[in-house]
């Protein structure tokens, strides 16, 4: 089964170095859906798993494998941070509608990834078939679920809540915050994928109108409507295919605890 993908609106380049922590305002944000995907901490419990899984393989094969370093989970991006666009003001504050750069332990795992990758070019196919075979033992005894079909859903069910009509009615406040602020946009999702913010840096002009965005989304409580808008939309796709869903629940349960075991054994 492969990891399923965290629904998100729109995302930029990241810009430099060490990020605040998120903010309580994304760390608050959940939807139904959470209990059948994995968030970005559990995805790092499964590939923590697999890593260990492959240095196993690996080494039985007779070749070495040096184990990523762990991130800390307070250091791990929220589920849904990005959602709604931006929605925490230390974010447009310092990256206007740029994404925020990695934490510290994130930042140095992926480089040391990256690092590895290079190192092991020539055993690719190896990897590769350790990969595999850590898979298989994460995923034995699951059910086999269609992930591509769940990811169409949480992307489908995220556009039917914005046709919603109270979310259609906040988007128009939130429209006319922004144009009282001088920034003309239909709604979030439009305002943080603007062209004009594809630059290396985020520019002041950029940066003001993240902060608006923030300050309109607060007074028209933007993330409240639309979550839980969403939020209903998405139980009633569980209410409609409750067999779908108990699959799904049970692989990640399952999937979860092999690699929980995993971790344990070391």
């Amino acid at each position: 089964m492969a990891l399923l993908a965290v629904a998100a609106a729109g995302c930029s380049a990241s810009t430099s170095a060490t990020a605040p922590e998120p903010g309580v305002e994304a760390w608050q944000l959940a939807m139904p859906f959470d209990a059948y995907n994995f968030s970005p901490a559990e995805v790092m419990t499964l590939t923590i798993a697999e890593d260990l899984l492959t240095r196993d393989c690996m080494h039985g094969k007779g070749h070495d494998w040096e184990l990523l370093p762990r991130a800390v989970e307070s250091d791990i991006e929220p589920p849904h941070r990005r959602r709604y666009g931006v929605i925490e003001p230390q974010i447009a504050d310092k990256y206007g509608y740029h994404s925020a750069p990695d934490r510290p332990t994130v930042a140095a795992r992926k480089a040391k990834q990256l690092a590895r990758a290079k190192q092991t070019a020539d055993l690719r196919s190896v990897v590769r078939d350790c990969g595999a075979q850590a898979e298989a033992v994460l995923s034995a005894g699951t059910p086999d679920v269609d992930a591509g079909r769940f990811d169409a859903l949480i992307r489908k069910t995220f556009e039917d809540s914005q046709r919603l009509p109270e979310v259609a009615e906040v988007f128009r406040s939130w429209s006319a915050c922004m144009s009282g602020e001088g920034f003309p946009y239909l709604d979030p999702l439009t305002a943080i994928t603007d062209e004009k913010w594809s630059t290396a840096t985020p520019t002041p002009q950029e940066i003001r109108a993240a902060q608006a965005d923030v300050r309109c989304k607060a007074k028209t409580s933007l993330v409240a409507v639309w979550a839980a808008a969403e939020t209903r939309v998405q139980n009633d796709a569980i209410a409609a295919s409750p067999n779908d869903f108990h699959g799904l629940r049970a692989s990640k349960t399952g999937r979860l605890e092999a690699a929980k075991q995993v971790i344990a054994r070391g």
